[in-house]
């Protein structure tokens, strides 16, 4: 929330400092650094949220489909093995390594 705060509703550090304070049991040196962070990489936090919630919707998607032959391990040698992807190659990756799951 902070992040759209300072970005979208254009709040200052001060505010987004507050907001945080206000809102969660962190730190002040942790809320103070994160405000900081928001402020010098705009998106940042929704990015990887939008990163997260792909991962969990393939990873999801991977067991609905594998059933008992899922293996997280396997899993996450595909999706993490190869660095940092855009999604829709990520995504593309899942759906090539759950049909080559199928095939064993």
């Amino acid at each position: 929330m902070v992040d759209t705060g300072l970005h979208a509703k254009g709040w200052t550090e001060a505010e987004g400092v507050t907001y945080a304070r206000d809102n969660t049991s962190e730190p002040d040196a942790k809320i103070s650094a994160e405000v900081q962070r928001f402020l010098l990489w705009p998106g940042q936090a929704c990015a990887y949220k939008i990163g997260q919630l792909t991962f969990m919707r393939l990873r999801a998607e991977a067991e609905k489909e594998l059933g008992p032959r899922f293996e997280l391990r396997a899993f996450h040698d595909m999706a993490i093995g190869a660095g940092s992807l855009p999604l829709s190659i990520l995504e593309a990756r899942s759906k090539a390594w759950v049909a080559s799951q199928k095939a064993h």
